[in-house]
């Protein structure tokens, strides 16, 4: 199953000509998840061609703009484009009476229904399927921030192509194979599971938003195949990063050394520093598998 994110949006808090405030698209299979909705996200969105009647759920982290400002104009787009299924949006609390509140003014009664979960300090888990789950990752910010853990639930399970050709299976019997049953060959001799299919381990992505450089929320994120972090600021601006709540490229590196990630990317820069190069070049010191993410590219979770 696709497994990916797509960078819509890896801005600090100012727009700028070039890069837009924190968005993004998660993708499981057939799904669509919005992870935070900063201005220009529907826009994003339509100039990638990223298909939004398929977003179910739009996760925010906090309640600062640049994170949230894009989704009331979302909200009205998609009652224009006449929505029948419902969005539910997870926040922290306070964002169900903002965006009430501006229906109300403006008159208007969507055409879809609006759910709403809030995210409290005991929250376990915002979103479960048979095959995946969503889960908080409490942040240290200004204001209740939160980021979000996707994990597949169960690992993929690929019949082997070499195991195909060589019984010649065929398709209708793929999917009983998956499930965990053997192959029954027409010399009839039963050939066992084990022998026809390739067992993957279970992906996950880590969306971590901003935070103060800490380690609180390390035990959560363990072992994530994918790491977005935060890193506002360089190693050289490391007091200002504190004093704002907010991280380093380094110091997104040594979270993702230290929960030992597979990939590390780098976002939400401030407008203050003249490349994304400077960031990813002061990660690859901790951690040499880290990129400064690139708004329209999409990253597979693997």
């Amino acid at each position: 199953m696709t497994f990916s994110v797509t960078i819509l949006g890896n801005s600090a808090a100012l727009p700028t000509r070039n890069h837009h405030t924190t968005a993004q698209v998660v993708t499981y299979h057939n799904q669509l998840f919005l992870l935070d909705c900063g201005e220009g996200t529907q826009n994003q969105i339509r100039d990638l061609g990223i298909k939004v009647s398929r977003v179910s759920h739009i996760f925010i982290s906090h309640l600062h703009g640049d994170h949230y400002y894009g989704i009331l104009g979302l909200i009205t787009t998609l009652h224009l484009q006449r929505r029948t299924q419902p969005l539910t949006i997870i926040s922290p609390s306070g964002l169900k009476e903002i965006i009430q509140l501006n229906l109300l003014a403006s008159g208007t009664e969507l055409s879809y229904e609006l759910l709403f979960i809030e995210i409290h300090p005991h929250t376990e888990i915002l979103y479960e399927d048979e095959f995946l789950c969503v889960t908080p990752i409490p942040m240290i910010h200004r204001i209740p921030c939160y980021g979000y853990l996707f994990t597949e639930k169960k690992g993929r399970v690929n019949v082997k192509s070499e195991a195909l050709n060589e019984y010649k299976i065929p398709i209708e019997e793929i999917s009983s194979i998956k499930a965990g049953g053997g192959f029954k060959t027409t010399s009839g001799i039963i050939v066992p599971h084990e022998k026809l299919v390739i067992k993957r381990p279970q992906r996950k992505y880590a969306f971590c938003s901003d935070t103060i450089f800490s380690d609180s929320y390390l035990k959560r994120i363990m072992h994530v195949d994918l790491l977005y972090h935060e890193s506002t600021f360089l190693k050289q601006d490391a007091d200002k990063a504190k004093d704002r709540f907010h991280c380093t490229s380094e110091q997104a590196a040594i979270v993702a050394r230290e929960v030992g990630a597979k990939k590390l990317l780098l976002g939400h820069f401030s407008s203050r520093y003249a490349s994304e190069e400077l960031f990813e070049n002061e990660a690859r010191h901790i951690f040499p598998n880290s990129y400064s993410s690139i708004e329209g590219e999409t990253y597979g979770i693997e």
